[in-house]
């Protein structure tokens, strides 16, 4: 999936995914539940760095 096609999912603004991906942004909670949502994953899912990824 595009950038933009992400971002119009998730009612962000492109340039502000792209910010984010790039580091330039630091999405605050609200969006970051945002994110989660479109991705179709728990928000809790983006913070667990407990599992390994699958191979």
């Amino acid at each position: 999936m595009s950038q933009e096609a992400f971002a119009d999912k998730c009612g962000i603004d492109r340039t502000y995914i792209s910010g984010i991906e790039r580091g330039i942004r630091n999405p605050t909670l609200e969006i970051i539940n945002i994110i989660a949502s479109g991705l179709q994953i728990e928000l809790t899912e983006l913070f667990d760095f407990s599992t390994k990824p699958e191979s």
